[in-house]
């Protein structure tokens, strides 16, 4: 944007040697390649998970199983976010996605089988995940990257 735009629709001048932000996307080879979001009443996901018990174990994997209601609620709508952003759920399996929490408790996939194929095959080369839970309900989004290098 050049100064006289700025000037036209009230922006300040900006610094000398400042960079754009168009300037250094053209720079990153990175594209998005889908995005998904997902929301969980809590209550109904509660309510379906004492009416089917097995549910539990056909979604999660046993290292998410003994979370809080709140917790699988959102980790449910992140799978459902990444689906949603992979485009398709054919070969997409529920185990094939697990959620872990890295040193600073920011939540992240680990793929495997038929979902991480898919994500190769795609040429995904990151995932980003967003989840929150306030007032009865869970929400995720997710943003898959494509590296167009």
């Amino acid at each position: 944007m050049f100064g006289a735009e700025r000037a036209r629709l009230g922006m300040p001048a900006r610094r000398k040697g400042a960079r754009s932000a168009r300037r250094r996307t053209r720079m990153d080879p990175m594209s998005i390649a889908g995005i998904g979001v997902d929301v969980v009443d809590l209550a109904r996901f509660e309510h379906a998970l004492v009416r089917t018990p097995a549910l539990k174990v056909r979604l999660f994997a046993e290292s998410e199983r003994e979370l809080p209601l709140r917790s699988l609620a959102g980790r449910f709508a992140a799978k459902e976010a990444l689906i949603k952003a992979l485009g398709d759920s054919t070969g997409v399996q529920w185990h094939d996605m697990v959620i872990v929490n890295n040193d600073l408790g920011n939540p992240g996939f680990v793929l495997s089988g038929g979902t991480e194929q898919i994500v190769k095959r795609l040429g995904i080369t990151m995932i980003h995940i967003s989840m929150t839970h306030d007032a009865g309900i869970a929400i995720a989004q997710v943003v898959t990257e494509r590296g167009d290098a």
